[in-house]
Formats: C-alpha cells, structure tokens, sequence
C-alpha cells in the first residue's frame, strides 16, 4: 500500500525532472550543444557549509593583475565550488542588522541611510562575490570589477534614463507596457556590458557572465536605494529578496550571450547583436523582465509570490546552462593548447 500511494509523487517527480531536462536542452542548444545539462545544486555549493580561513578568502581576491592571472594550463575546468559569497552575504546581512537595532532600539535616523545603502547591497554583491568566484580565468582583477559595478551600473541607469526619454513606457504592469519597459532597461543595460567586454578585451563565457552580473548587480543597487527612498523600507525589504533572481542576474545572462556570439579575440559589433546565440538570451532576458513587472490577471500568481519564484527559477537554470557552457569552453581551449603545443613539439 505504501507503495501505491508513493507512485503518484514518484510519477509527479519524473514529470518535473523531464520538464527541467527539456528545458536545460533547449537552452544549451543555443550555446552550441545539444545535451541535457545536470544541475547539482548541493555539489556546487557543498563549499559553503565547509570550514575556510582568512588566507582563503584573500587568495581569491589575489587575481587578475599580470602577476596573478593563471595560464590557460593551469585554469580548472573542474565544477565550480563558490563559497566566499556566503560569507560576504552573511557580513553584509549582519550589517544591516546591527543598523536596524541602531534604528529601532535608539530611534536615531541617521542609521536609515546605512539601512537603504547595507539592505540594497546585500542580495546583489552577494551575488556578484559568486560570479566572481566561478570565473576560472582568473583574469578580472578586484579594481576592474568594482569599476565596472559603480561606474557600469551608473552607465547603464543614465542609458536607460535616454531610452526612456525616447520611447513611450507607460506604467510597466500592463502587458504591453511591461514588455517596453524589460526592452529599454534591459537593452541599456547591453550596451554598457558590450561597452566594458571590449574595453577589457574580454573573450570567455565567464568573463561575460561576471561584467554582466556586475553591471546588473550596480544597477539593482541603486535602483532599490532610490525606490527605498521615494517609497519606505517596506519597499527594500521586498526588492532585497527578489534581487536574487532579477537584474544581476538577467545582466549575467546577456553578457554571456554577447561572449557566445562574438568571434575570440574580435571587439564586440553590431553584427553580433543579431546573431542568435546573442538574440535567444537577450530576448530571455526581456521576457523575464517584463513578465516580473507584469501584473498578470491571475490570482494563483500572487500566492506567495508565485510568479517571481518561476521566474527566479527560469533564470537560475539559464545561468546553470551557462556555467556549464562557461567549463565546457575552458576544456575545449585547453584541448586546442595541448594540441598546438604537441604539434609544435613534433
């Protein structure tokens, strides 16, 4: 009996797991393979729950610069095993904390700033800790990270300020109104990823899958703190959460699409901007975003906020697919050294 009872769930868990496989297919289609992607949550962050020093954490932060950029021999294409966003994400969460008890417990005012800045933070550096910690090349430095999170993330938010002075919004719940306002900000957003990938000469999945969630993770930040200031704390305690499935993330996507469609060792070009591995993730990220600012007609959405988990769910698969691209290309480049190198040899 026991049995009997458990095939339905066992049958429902199948479905949902077919469902999952059909959907990494797809998307790792668009990168060029035709495979079903695994996606092991607990082994890639199985780091997390593990014991790491002070010289751990330190040694991530030392890279980038000429000294400390790894050859393409010595780059892991093992899973990658982020852990130290944990620990930033912890800090800053602490943080705000300790501003709230500040707040709350000794009515001083002048805590709020620190809440609105520490709360908005929070969610989307967290985050942009972890893309930097997948990026196996090791060839982003901390200096040009923060460049691109502060002054990218100003970019992209006057870039989407011209967009929106040039083409009509309206008031981003209604299904037309929503899909304008995911086209505007998240084409801005493409064009300061573009602006630094080539500004840094950038050619791996990962270096694109960073300076977008960089720039995305900037903009997040001071978009909540602006919409916090306009409308109260109640409103970035509702965008904090959400942040880890929206902006950075949709920018990480975009930037690894615009990575996937330019030619290694080419500056990015127009002519990339309509290829398809670029239009099938730009356009993932528009519909998301527009589907997340939709106030869709449907009741069962809004229980326990319904709508923004798929979304956030959709989003992380691509991102998984991504990674995966990301570790497949640092294989297959250092296949191609190997060869050269033989060849050479012989």
């Amino acid at each position: 009996m026991a049995n009997e009872a458990s095939k339905p769930n066992r049958k429902k868990f199948e479905y949902h797991n077919h469902l999952l496989d059909d959907a990494t297919k797809e998307m790792n289609e668009w990168t060029g393979e035709n495979k079903v992607v695994e996606i092991h949550l607990f082994q890639m962050f199985s780091e997390v729950f593990k014991p790491h020093n002070r010289d751990d954490a330190e040694a991530l932060f030392i890279v980038g610069t000429r000294e400390t950029t790894p050859s393409l021999e010595a780059v892991s294409a093992a899973p990658v095993k982020p852990w130290l966003f944990s620990r930033v994400f912890a800090l800053l969460g602490a943080s705000f904390v300790l501003l709230a008890m500040l707040f709350l417990v000794f009515r001083s005012n002048n805590a709020v700033p620190g809440m609105i800045f520490i709360g908005s933070l929070t969610v989307p550096f967290a985050l942009l800790i972890m893309f930097f910690e997948i990026n196996v090349f090791r060839n982003i430095s901390v200096y040009q990270l923060m460049t691109v999170f502060l002054v990218g993330g100003i970019l992209s938010l006057i870039a989407t300020m011209i967009l929106y002075s040039l083409i009509p919004s309206g008031n981003g719940t209604s299904w037309e109104s929503a899909l304008v306002v995911g086209f505007i900000e998240e084409t801005a957003k493409m064009l300061v990823i573009a602006y630094f990938v080539n500004r840094f000469r950038l050619n791996y999945i990962f270096n694109g899958l960073l300076v977008g969630a960089a720039i995305g993770a900037g903009f997040a930040v001071f978009e909540t703190a602006g919409y916090t200031g306009q409308y109260g704390l109640v409103t970035l305690l509702m965008r904090s959460w959400q942040a880890i499935g929206t902006h950075t993330i949709w920018s990480a996507i975009m930037g690894a699409a615009i990575i996937l469609a330019k030619e290694r060792h080419q500056p990015v070009t127009g002519s990339n901007m309509v290829a398809p591995k670029f239009l099938r993730f730009y356009l993932l990220a528009i519909a998301l975003h527009a589907l997340w600012d939709w106030n869709a007609p449907f009741a069962l959405l809004d229980i326990l906020y319904l709508q923004q988990w798929m979304l956030i769910a959709i989003g992380w698969v691509a991102i998984f697919v991504l990674i995966n691209a990301g570790l497949r290309e640092a294989c297959t480049l250092q296949g191609q050294r190997i060869l050269k190198g033989n060849q050479l040899g012989g």
